[in-house]
């Protein structure tokens, strides 16, 4: 029986200062996994460096957002074969020494999806304060809907497999892939667990974001958990 494939997707916006380190870190500490890196819509030479470093590119002629990049590396991902998408952010705040660990509870299959965690255990990671009351509240709202404590629903670090794959395939948050979509994986029966990281301080670039997206975002996602809350309710 062969290995399970897996595909580390790594969505881009304007990341070409910090994506060659965060190519290579992966590379070091995962030799055996892929890397494909979703295009979207950079003004810079973020798809010139990754096809520098060797690396496959999918390229969107507008930005999407982090959902409609996620959502095509998804599509990538099943097209192509792979058993596992390892979501991970360009900008290197996410260390890929902790890959093995992510993907470990995904491949035995004690859970379909697996999210790393900087609250389950001690790390000194400190968000800026707006962020952490956003995730106060939704991890509370998640909790609510599902009866699970996810202490950190804003992660972007998950291993998915395959069969929440071929799902987000075709129905994905394009905005915010946060609470809502874990909402709604877990109310389709799909399995959920947390591995703790530690995470870094961005390389280089700005973060996705931006003042407008913190002002926007409680909004739009509180709206989006209770929708996929009530549409799996019905």
């Amino acid at each position: 029986m062969s290995a399970p494939r897996v595909l580390v997707i790594i969505p881009a916006h304007d990341e070409e200062e910090s994506l060659p380190r965060t190519l290579a870190e992966v590379r070091a500490a995962a030799p055996d996994v892929d890397l494909l890196v979703v295009d979207d819509g950079s003004r810079d030479g973020t798809p010139r460096v990754a096809r520098a470093s060797g690396v496959e590119v999918v390229r969107h002629p507008v930005n999407l957002g982090v959902g409609g990049a996620l959502q095509t590396g998804f599509r990538w991902a099943c097209e192509h074969g792979y058993d596992i998408g390892v979501q991970l952010d360009a900008d290197g705040q996410h260390d890929p020494l902790y890959l093995a660990a992510l993907l470990a509870p995904v491949l035995e299959g004690r859970c379909n999806v697996s999210i790393g965690s900087r609250y389950v255990a001690r790390t000194g990671y400190r968000a800026p304060l707006n962020r952490r009351l956003g995730m106060l509240l939704f991890s509370g709202i998640v909790r609510m809907a599902l009866g699970q404590r996810i202490t950190d629903t804003t992660s972007g670090f998950r291993a998915y497999d395959r069969p929440v794959m071929e799902v987000c395939r075709v129905e994905f948050p394009r905005d915010f892939p946060d609470a809502p979509l874990l909402i709604s994986l877990a109310r389709r029966g799909f399995r959920l667990l947390e591995v703790p990281v530690e995470m870094r301080e961005r390389i280089a670039g700005r973060s996705f974001y931006t003042l407008g997206k913190q002002l926007y975002y409680p909004y739009k996602n509180l709206l989006a958990s209770l929708m996929a809350f009530i549409q799996r309710s019905n």
